[in-house]
């Protein structure tokens, strides 16, 4: 296939619209079933990208969940945990492959963002993986490939419309790239940088203490901003994402939001909302949002009479200010990473409110010394990567 016509662009108006290979060749991807939008290709060109990186860095399986061209969530393929499987509702036994485990923790991270997502991964979707995603609200999907399971659950999807998307995984773009603004063809050389192991060797606090799993957890937080719209902050606990802000002007806002993101991923394993009784038969989305203005300041609107019984059997006890702050105080081991250095310590104090250890920023700041007495304050670990990630 050399060039595909899409429905229509960005917007419905913005006609004719297509995708195709500038030196005539054919295209890297197949579809195998639906008709992706030029929105959903972008999509999926970009969380694909995140997560063959994200394989090559780690050696482990990846996925990613994209809205609007941003990660909502990204993960590698560890196992469940029991109160994983809970929050995330996968079925008490349930067996679930390395890759299952990555697309099922990717869409776990903000559970919200991920409605109507694009799913991509690193591996063949398999069956367990294809079997999840069925139940779950989302536009497509981009892999290296499907087992004929998958692909038939995948294809009967949305009354057989759901967007199946093949990449050949050995396809590697041109060294330059060239796009179009307001009739101006912009040129940069690819953003070929590698991100591994080796870009964390620069750690600038006292506490140099990196583990394994940190120095993991800092590669997938860098690998996803490489591929977030900037600015952008992203929050990770072990293998996978829990907080993405992406888009915002000010550095300490995109610090704020991811970190509100993280908290509100870590309120869904609180022992008030694991015991929520839910009404037979409530469809996931509406069990999402039901914990997300439970968990919030507008808990008032679902707890009131005539409301709580939509979506509860019995009515639940309000979580106080007080519990929520308590919650969050307790969780830790959380790593944060920017896409551009921290001007201020402010990001630091905020990070750290929502269980921050680990730091991973360019430096590069006239104040750096502010952000690493920050960091000292708390014992965290902060690498300086030397290396902005700003994608747009």
């Amino acid at each position: 296939m050399k060039e595909f016509e899409l429905k229509y662009g960005c917007n419905p108006n913005q006609k004719p619209a297509k995708i195709y290979m500038k030196d005539g060749s054919e295209l890297p991807i197949k579809i195998l079933n639906g008709r992706p939008g030029f929105i959903n290709l972008l999509d999926a060109l970009n969380s694909w990208q995140l997560v063959k990186e994200l394989k090559e860095a780690t050696g482990l399986p990846a996925a990613a969940s994209f809205k609007h061209v941003s990660p909502a969530g990204a993960a590698v393929g560890l196992p469940l945990s029991d109160v994983d499987r809970h929050i995330y509702f996968v079925k008490p036994g349930e067996e679930l492959s390395p890759i299952a485990c990555a697309y099922i923790r990717a869409r776990g991270a903000d559970r919200l963002c991920s409605f109507g997502d694009w799913a991509a991964l690193s591996d063949v979707c398999d069956e367990a993986t294809a079997r999840y995603l069925k139940a779950e609200v989302s536009d497509g999907i981009i892999a290296p490939g499907y087992t004929p399971e998958a692909l038939a659950i995948l294809s009967a999807k949305k009354k057989g419309g759901y967007n199946v998307v093949e990449i050949d995984p050995d396809y590697v773009p041109a060294a330059q790239e060239t796009k179009d603004v307001f009739g101006v063809t912009f040129e940069q050389g690819h953003n070929n940088f590698r991100i591994d192991r080796e870009l964390l060797s620069n750690i600038v606090t006292k506490n140099k203490e990196l583990p394994d799993s940190a120095a993991i957890d800092m590669i997938i937080a860098l690998i996803t901003l490489k591929y977030t719209q900037s600015n952008s902050v992203c929050y990770v606990k072990d293998g996978q994402a829990i907080g993405v802000g992406a888009g915002q002007q000010s550095r300490i806002h995109c610090t704020r939001l991811a970190g509100s993101k993280a908290d509100n991923w870590y309120m869904r394993q609180n022992p008030k909302v694991l015991a929520l009784e839910f009404v037979d038969g409530i469809g996931r989305p509406d069990r999402d949002n039901a914990i997300d203005i439970y968990t919030s300041d507008e808990y008032e609107d679902i707890l009131r009479d005539g409301e709580w019984q939509k979506y509860f059997k019995t009515k639940p006890e309000p979580l106080t200010a007080e519990e929520k702050k308590a919650w969050i105080a307790t969780q830790t081991g959380v790593t944060v990473g920017s896409d551009a250095f921290f001007p201020f310590g402010d990001n630091i104090e905020r990070a750290r409110k929502s269980g921050v250890c680990y730091v991973a920023e360019p430096g590069g700041s006239i104040r750096d010394d502010n952000v690493i007495e920050a960091a000292d304050r708390y014992g965290m670990v902060m690498a300086f990567t030397g290396m902005r990630l700003f994608h747009h």
